[in-house]
């Protein structure tokens, strides 16, 4: 079979597809027939399907080893639905894994309902993180997602009937079930989110006007949305690979705002109840900084305040709920945030997590910015996570935050230490068997 039909295999619709491409291209790079540079680079926060994105699985474990990270892990909004489909693909391919779920929480039982703390579209919610769930406990994880998903599709209805009023006029016909559902993994336990609703608008855009000067004509002068000389550019360009995702990304910067409908309490469960759900069942719950934004590093946020202003009271408020770790996105900051939120981290005794979201197929699996002389320590937190997550599917009380955990009596500085020396030495095909390098 040529190289291009596995990898266009391990994308396809079909699991059972995917996960024959995943065995074949696994054996051809244990063969050595298949190789790749091998870096230090690592990437916990891999959007699938399951919530948005252009890559299943499988392919992002795949995509993730071609880009030579030693890491790769599936995180997905609302859902931990990629979980199994990517232990599975990324032990046959050869690469290590980690699975968890990103959700957002109410803070309005706090100090600081009433801001915006790291969420751009809602005061009083917050996103986070539960990285490291241990294999077993993955159908739990399912149980607790399900009724948030009831409960957002209801507003998502209502988001697309909003969206419709404001662009039927124009040729639109937006419709829940036939346009979005459609594009998203809901029968198996995946989320709908707001990209899928302007993922399907972008669609109907492109089956309206067809790519190039006629659509562009339409979004500038009919929609009246303005564009930037780079971005036209692109969407003239009719070979442009990304073409659904960049428009989605114009549609997205000027819909969203007008169209959102703020989520409602039950929706979003108190950050209490997720922290303690997450560390019951033998996870890492990380709160996922954000960060001022004078001057967007990534160029997709707009100058805007958040938490820096009151961060010393946030991470004390986030220690006493019983955050274990903070996650953050190295690309997304300047140096000067980093260092602050990681003395500050470290003051509290918090892991530090690394991790940079990829939805889109323009993005790079590669994250540079990591080896800098101020992140390279969050490689090392990477394989500690890696190795609490194998080590608490075998042994729960081996977590790295259990206070059953032989190891409970360091500081977690050296328990981070040791696990990953014991996650880099782990055999990433056989990653059960790290059971026995723990000592």
């Amino acid at each position: 079979m040529e190289m291009q039909d596995l990898e266009r295999d391990i994308n396809n619709p079909d699991k059972t597809i995917r996960m024959e491409a995943s065995v074949k291209l696994g054996s051809l790079i244990e063969s050595n027939d298949l190789r790749r540079t091998a870096l230090q680079e690592v990437n916990n926060h891999v959007h699938t399907t399951w919530s948005f994105s252009p890559y299943e699985p499988a392919a992002a474990a795949f995509k993730a080893w071609k880009a030579g990270l030693g890491i790769v892990g599936s995180i997905d909004h609302d859902s931990i639905g990629a979980a199994t489909e990517m232990l599975d693909s990324a032990q046959n391919i050869g690469i290590a894994s980690t699975v968890g779920f990103e959700i957002r929480v109410s803070f309005k039982d706090t100090v600081f309902a009433d801001r915006k703390i790291n969420n751009p579209d809602s005061e009083g919610l917050v996103y986070m993180c539960v990285h490291g769930v241990p294999r077993q406990k993955i159908g739990e994880v399912e149980a607790f997602l399900k009724p948030v998903h009831a409960i957002r599709n209801k507003r998502n209805e209502a988001q697309i009937a909003a969206l419709q009023a404001l662009v039927g006029p124009y040729g639109y016909d937006l419709d829940f079930k036939r346009d979005i559902v459609p594009l998203s993994r809901s029968a198996e336990g995946g989320s709908i989110t707001e990209r899928h609703i302007l993922y399907a608008m972008a669609l109907q855009t492109i089956a309206m006007f067809k790519k190039g000067e006629k659509l562009v004509s339409f979004v500038k002068n009919d929609l009246q949305v303005p564009l930037s000389q780079n971005i036209e550019s692109l969407l003239l360009d009719t070979d442009n690979p990304h073409y659904a995702y960049d428009l989605l990304g114009v549609l997205k910067g000027n819909f969203l705002p007008r169209f959102f409908i703020q989520p409602e309490k039950a929706e979003c469960p108190d950050v209490r109840q997720v922290v303690s759900f997450g560390t019951q069942i033998g996870a890492i719950p990380a709160y996922a900084y954000l960060g001022d934004i004078e001057k967007s590093v990534t160029g997709d946020k707009k100058s805007e305040r958040f938490e820096d202003a009151y961060l010393v009271e946030l991470m004390d408020l986030l220690s006493d709920i019983g955050f274990p770790a903070i996650t953050y996105m190295p690309p997304r900051n300047t140096v000067q945030q980093m260092k602050r939120l990681q003395g500050l981290a470290r003051e509290r005794g918090m892991m530090e997590i690394s991790g940079v979201d990829i939805n889109s197929s323009r993005q790079s699996f590669n994250c540079p910015e990591l080896l800098g002389e101020c992140c390279n320590h969050l490689v090392d937190s990477a394989w500690a996570l890696v190795a609490h997550e194998k080590l608490s599917t075998c042994n729960q009380s081996l977590g790295l935050f259990s206070a059953d955990n032989p190891l409970s009596s360091l500081s977690l500085a050296d328990r981070v230490k040791r696990y990953a020396a014991i996650g880099r030495r782990m055999d990433v095909r056989q990653p059960l068997e790290i059971i026995h390098l723990f000592e």
